[in-house]
């Protein structure tokens, strides 16, 4: 399976299956496009109509062309064939007793109100509440418990607000980090804030115990404070960029990403993307909201069409700025050509409901954040272990494999499958798919790939 496309006025071709990035010249990029439903003369022949007149592009030329992309194809460097599939069900099965990540909800509860929140304000449609030290550290100890042989551990102090239990945070650091030596583990922890409470103190213990930070930041002031709002109503940018960039700055611009969200109100993210840089912040991610499609957040058809330009014209700054000496990154065009995630990762996705799960207040276990609440996916409690076999067997079975829809999808080993909490939420099932999100997820990868694609061609 290929896929060609153009942009920026490159000929890209992408294989599927071996990972192989083409750039090729217009009459090669209509040889390949025609490779595998004509014979070689039938090809020539109507190529040479294309560009007749073009000396150039003659017969010959045009032979040889197709001489070199059957070669390629006999490397298995295009029109590559599916190996993966047989293996898809066997991979995720050798790790799914095995738990490498938590995301611990230590405050189901938060000081901002914003309209657009998945977990109802951090109240997860329950009642709000924080995690005891107890409750955290037998957490902690589950994870352990379920690692096997893995050494490197991860966990998120995740909510609602996590600061708003900012001393039980610090006591479960201070506690993985007394056990790490006796049991053979290295746990790295990751904050996700939306930076009311950042101060010295949290910067400090941030700097010292996180390997990454999550900040929340919608980008201009208008749109950041139309929803991130207290519960006066009153808009959070002003009190919270100062202490972002605070922050940032001590920890030497590394390490940390801000995390916005574009809605309706703002598909031309492109201008928040441009506010957050000039304020100083160079790791970012701008994530598409996602929402019931009645919700006046949502994004519209004509929303898409705008977002896409905006996909565009952020390779191009990137390029520009990279050109200029002041790169910087943002989180969805991340991708290696050279080899990128294993095969295992590629095929099994996010490892939601059997290597990563959430963790509630209460010790409650569900597959990931975004299905925390919804009590068909309660998978078990940190003190039993997971019992509901059935719905963690469905998230087992759960693979790139397993969604009928991605089969001819040409960025399927890049999304791994996508979302399954996205699936869920749009089609009432885990293997569906979310199809606004993987037009939004094509469109990044043709991006990340033509900026790839620029920088080795040093254009």
């Amino acid at each position: 399976m290929v896929h060609l496309f153009q942009q920026g006025g490159l000929n890209i071709v992408a294989d599927t299956f071996s990972g192989s990035i083409h750039v090729v010249d217009d009459a090669a990029f209509d040889v390949i496009g025609m490779f595998e439903d004509h014979s070689r003369e039938e090809i020539i022949a109507a190529v040479s109509r294309k560009y007749e007149g073009d000396p150039e592009v003659t017969p010959e030329e045009l032979g040889e062309c197709y001489d070199e992309v059957a070669s390629l194809k006999e490397q298995g460097k295009l029109f590559a064939e599916d190996t993966f599939a047989p293996m898809a069900g066997a991979l995720k099965e050798r790790t799914s007793n095995v738990v490498k990540a938590l995301c611990l909800h230590v405050a189901h509860t938060c000081n901002l109100n914003c309209s657009y929140c998945f977990a109802s304000q951090g109240r997860y449609a329950g009642e709000r509440a924080v995690m005891s030290f107890e409750t955290g550290k037998r957490a902690l100890d589950f994870l352990v418990e379920n690692s096997g042989t893995r050494r490197n551990l991860e966990v998120d102090f995740f909510g609602g607000e996590p600061l708003m239990n900012f001393d039980v945070v610090k006591q479960l650091v201070a506690y993985a980090r007394s056990i790490e030596k006796e049991k053979g583990k290295n746990f790295r922890f990751t904050l996700t804030t939306n930076g009311m409470l950042i101060d010295d103190d949290v910067i400090d213990f941030a700097n010292r115990e996180c390997s990454n930070v999550v900040l929340s930041l919608d980008g201009r002031k208008e749109i950041h404070d139309r929803f991130r709002v207290d519960y006066a109503g009153n808009g959070s940018w002003e009190r919270i960029v100062p202490k972002f960039q605070k922050m940032v700055e001590a920890r030497g611009g590394k390490n940390y990403y801000m995390r916005g969200t574009f809605t309706h109100a703002n598909p031309d993210f492109l201008k928040d993307i441009q506010t957050m840089l000039d304020l100083g912040f160079n790791e970012l991610s701008m994530e598409p909201v996602v929402c019931a499609p009645d919700d006046p957040s949502a994004l519209t058809a004509d929303d898409l069409k705008i977002v896409m330009e905006q996909y565009e014209q952020l390779a191009e700054l990137m390029l520009q700025r990279e050109k200029e000496g002041r790169p910087f990154t943002f989180y969805h065009y991340m991708i290696d050509l050279t080899g990128g995630p294993c095969i295992y990762k590629r095929i099994s996705g996010c490892g939601s409901g059997t290597e990563y799960m959430a963790v509630t207040p209460w010790g409650d276990l569900y597959p990931c954040h975004q299905f925390v609440g919804d009590e068909k996916f309660k998978l078990g409690d940190i003190w039993n272990g997971v019992s509901n076999e059935a719905v963690q067997s469905e998230f087992r079975q759960c693979n790139v494999y397993a969604h009928p829809e991605c089969a001819d999808c040409w960025a399927k080993l890049y999304c791994s499958g996508g979302c399954a909490a996205n699936a869920y939420h749009a089609t009432g099932s885990i293997t569906g798919i979310y199809e606004s999100g993987c037009e939004l997820f094509r469109k990044r990868m043709e991006c990340a790939i033509y900026i790839e694609a620029k920088k080795r061609l040093g254009m």
